[in-house]
């Protein structure tokens, strides 16, 4: 086997509760590098379509990638995968923090579980020995005492991941957390772990992660790591991803008033975003597994309306926009109790503060009124209510149940127009980047097009066409996004340290077809649910149409026409039926899928 991996992977039946190993061919790592292209490729070959994604036959699965847990700078990454339950189609969310790592040093490379469990359970992998344990004692547990309570059971070297009270109570936009603040929050898979009655995973040990040429590892490492020291390095540490919130509102790169209004307009006022007002109040700083950056930021204890406690981690810029400008709020302190509350009950919160963004335009337009939301008003700029209807929806509780699985239900649910307002694209509420901006990190990438066209709709660090392919095979190695961000040519370390890792040499134009392989088997899945989405509605919003009148982004809107059939060109899919070729599928050894699709 290849550096890189254990060479293991667990497949759990909850409802039985047989646990069994297998040691694949070498060429499924090879080929889909590990994380979601391994993911995607094992649950095409052994899921049939249709399965109900809350019911036994659907597949979760957390996966690491080659990077994870070596000397790779930024190789600290995880995926969970499953048919998502909030969209119906293919369903991935990636995380950090110490868990990926750790799964590893445990002695697998992923764990695929299937069926139901009669009972709460965990599952504990101890140095390559794995068991089911009871979870009675866990379930309906936040995520924090989650935690807390295995590592004192099983002490702090244990990691975990694990679902809160919403997960158990099956929201559509709940998510799996891992190290208190880190989420694999898209996809609704925190519902499919609750389904399962899977309360936690719980991974120790000190297997060796095996480097085929360590010594190159380490030099690369440190000429990575001199490479993005200076202002992007001090920058990300001290600030995290929220460096720009306050900007972003102000530029027109965050989408405003359910992105309907002008941040320079609407939300003229946006100093308690100040990114130094925001530093002043970190009491320490952490990050994922062997960071150098350590990005994010423990919190001292709020005061007065949001107490929440000490070591509340600081917002996120996607919280800080789903919570702040999206609702017209410029509260700090408020976001970062929602955001607070979304850890602990394991919440997305992009979806989250979406969806209360929308239940506040719904408020405004006379669609719902206090008596259906318990009382609270749901004004625009109304932080308490903001705060009391995210406890509601982590709970189930109330006017929250009706939105605690996206905006899409909701409306289905509310009905009397409120469709209107449901800004997603096929179930998922979208990431908080205006694709009519041009926001940097995309520069050269379709941003409108990839909203509708990844295979996981509405995501906004995913991609659609030929430029995503690199960051395919990122995600799937295990490997940070932020490196593209923090050094020039990320594509020499990416492919450095792949071939230092695993042994196997090769260029980033060679790992460009990984890319475009993962890219395909990601897709198909979806295309077999039945789903072409070529035929998924686009809010007008989204794309400006019509187009705003006035601000940063007045008579501007995005030709996502021309970016999805110059992509779909280029991949060489069907421009009405979104098929890959059958030679495409071929030259790319995706001989089954071609069998499939072109059976004749």
């Amino acid at each position: 086997m290849a550096g890189g991996y254990i060479g293991k992977l667990l497949f759990v039946d909850l409802s039985s509760g047989g646990i069994k190993e297998e040691a694949p061919d070498e060429s499924l790592y090879r080929d889909f590098i590990g994380g979601y292209g391994i993911g995607a490729r094992i649950l095409y070959s052994r899921q049939k379509g249709g399965v109900d994604p809350l019911g036994p036959e659907n597949t979760l699965a957390l996966i690491t990638g080659p990077l994870t847990g070596t000397p790779a700078t930024l190789g600290c990454r995880y995926v969970a995968v499953a048919k998502s339950p909030l969209t119906g189609g293919w369903g991935d969310a990636n995380s950090g923090g110490h868990f990926g790592p750790h799964l590893k040093f445990a002695g697998c490379d992923g764990i695929f579980f299937t069926g139901i469990s009669e009972k709460p359970v965990y599952l504990l992998i101890d140095n390559g020995k794995a068991e089911l344990k009871d979870a009675a004692h866990l379930w309906g547990k936040d995520t924090l005492e989650t935690e807390d309570k295995l590592e004192a059971e099983y002490s702090p070297a244990a990691k975990i991941v694990s679902i809160g009270p919403a997960g158990e109570k099956l929201s559509l936009v709940s998510c799996l957390m891992n190290h208190r603040a880190n989420a694999a929050g898209r996809s609704g898979l925190g519902a499919v772990m609750g389904s399962k009655k899977l309360k936690a995973v719980v991974v120790k040990g000190d297997i060796k992660v095996p480097v085929a040429d360590i010594e190159r590892a380490n030099r690369l490492r440190k000429e990575h790591i001199a490479g993005i020291k200076g202002p992007g390095l001090e920058i990300f540490h001290r600030y995290g991803t929220a460096v720009h919130a306050g900007e972003s509102v102000h530029s027109g790169d965050t989408p405003v008033k359910n992105w309907g209004g002008v941040g320079i307009i609407e939300l003229p006022d946006v100093s308690d975003f100040d990114r130094d007002l925001m530093a002043a109040g970190v009491e320490s700083r952490t990050g994922c597994w062997r960071c150098p950056v350590a990005c994010r930021g423990k919190l001292k204890a709020g005061a007065g309306d949001y107490q929440y406690p000490a070591g509340a981690h600081r917002p996120e810029y996607e919280t800080m926009a789903a919570f702040g400008a999206m609702c017209l709020n410029n509260n700090a302190g408020a976001i970062v109790m929602a955001n607070h509350i979304c850890n602990s009950y394991g919440l997305d919160t992009i979806s989250t503060g979406t969806i209360i963004a929308f239940a506040m335009e719904c408020y405004e337009h006379g669609i719902i009124t206090g008596a259906d939301t318990d009382g609270i008003e749901l004004t625009w700029g109304n932080h308490r209510a903001m705060v009391k209807m995210t406890g509601k929806i982590a709970r189930r509780e109330g006017f929250g149940d009706v939105l605690a699985d996206g905006v899409k239900v909701a409306a289905e649910r509310i009905g009397r127009g409120a469709g209107e307002f449901a800004v997603h694209i096929g179930g998922q509420e979208l990431g908080l980047h205006d694709p009519r901006f041009d926001f940097p990190f995309f520069r050269g990438k379709p941003t409108a097009a990839r909203y509708q066209m990844d295979a996981t709709p509405g995501r906004h660090t995913s991609g659609f066409g030929p430029s995503q392919f690199l960051d395919y095979v990122v995600n799937a190695a295990g490997f940070c996004l932020h490196s593209d961000t923090l050094v020039d040519n990320p594509g020499k370390y990416l492919a450095g340290f792949l071939s230092a890792v695993t042994g196997w040499e090769r260029s980033v134009d060679e790992l460009l077809k990984h890319g475009e392989r993962i890219a395909n088997i990601r897709h198909v899945f979806t295309l077999r649910e039945g789903i072409n989405p070529r035929e998924l509605r686009v809010h007008g919003r989204i794309i400006g149409r019509p187009p705003q009148k006035e601000g940063p982004l007045g008579g501007v809107s995005s030709d996502i026409e021309t970016q999805i059939n110059e992509n779909l060109d280029a991949l060489d899919w069907d421009r009405v039926t979104t098929k890959p070729s059958k030679k495409k599928l071929l030259e790319l050894g995706l001989d089954d899928v071609a069998r499939e699709l072109w059976p004749a």
